[in-house]
């Protein structure tokens, strides 16, 4: 399973929430992350469970599923 990094990073097929609206995924929508990518900027392609497949997310726009559950 993957995990968080100390940093805050998220891994390569970590299950995801999008935490805002984005373009065809309503904010609440599950996926995973299919690409890590970046250095000072990390970015997040994620495949979305309605089918969308979205990169150049950062942290902002995604949240793990556990954090989301918590913030409910």
């Amino acid at each position: 399973m993957a995990t968080k990094t100390d940093d805050n990073k998220l891994k390569f097929h970590e299950k995801v929430v999008a935490a805002v609206d984005l373009p065809g995924v309503p904010k609440g929508t599950p996926g995973k992350v299919t690409l890590v990518n970046g250095f000072r900027w990390i970015r997040y392609r994620v495949y979305f469970e309605n089918g969308q497949d979205i990169g150049s997310l950062d942290r902002t726009q995604i949240a793990t599923r556990k954090e989301w559950s918590d913030k409910a």
